[in-house]
């Protein structure tokens, strides 16, 4: 099965009815009539690491996954939202960019083939904790030996919480992303914290990570 095909057939619209996605939806809608498509600071840190290859899980407008074609990587770009995905593929193909972008259910979705670098930017944390981490092994997983992560969540002392919904949502603990790479080549962490509407606060973990070219046996031997 190609990879178009793949992805064709696990697209989905399970997604539109949950809250997060509303909220994201409407944000979407405002910054395309807005013409509001920069790079936001975390796209700007992931860029000069994507090449090859590139998985963009989670990419909202696709504003990265654009940026990352301009400068020579072909893309797979996913996300739940209808309006982020239409937008993405009208931009890709008006400048004949290899973008391949597919509306999907990220919760389950079953990621095909292998990449150069994966890029996921404010997604995970919208999951349940335990569908958060298995996701994020899936992503380390079909990253090619030598290639780069970024991965960037909420973390605990987030205090702004609109965005979520409330059945289903994950805080990261403080160091959970630097222990989910261990044996990765740590390329840089950042911890930030940003304001939020009615003075919140959105704390933010970054991780740019470069997967080992070694296996590790349990006997301490490598291949």
């Amino acid at each position: 099965m190609t990879l178009g095909r793949a992805l064709a057939a696990h697209y989905s619209h399970a997604m539109t009815s949950d809250a997060s996605i509303r909220f994201f939806e409407s944000q979407f809608q405002r910054q395309v009539q807005a013409s509001d498509l920069k790079l936001n600071p975390f796209e700007q840190r992931a860029l000069p690491y994507l090449r090859g290859r590139v998985l963009d899980y989670g990419c909202g407008l696709g504003n990265l996954a654009l940026a990352a074609a301009r400068q020579g990587c072909s893309v797979v770009a996913l996300d739940a939202s209808p309006t982020a995905i239409a937008h993405l593929r009208e931009a890709a193909g008006a400048a004949s960019l290899p973008v391949e972008a597919g509306e999907a259910d990220l919760r389950a979705f079953a990621i095909q083939g292998e990449f150069d670098s994966v890029v996921s930017i404010g997604l995970l944390m919208f999951f349940d904790c335990p569908t958060a981490f298995a996701r994020l092994q899936e992503l380390q997983a079909h990253l090619r030996p030598g290639g780069v992560a970024v991965v960037n969540v909420l973390e605990e002392g987030t205090t702004y919480l609109d965005m979520f919904d409330p059945s289903g949502h994950c805080l990261f603990a403080p160091g959970e992303m630097e222990r989910r790479f261990g044996g990765w080549e740590i390329l840089s962490a950042a911890h930030e914290d940003f304001p939020a509407p009615g003075g919140q606060v959105k704390r933010f973990a970054t991780l740019i990570a470069k997967k080992p070219t070694e296996t590790a046996h349990s006997d301490g031997a490598v291949m």
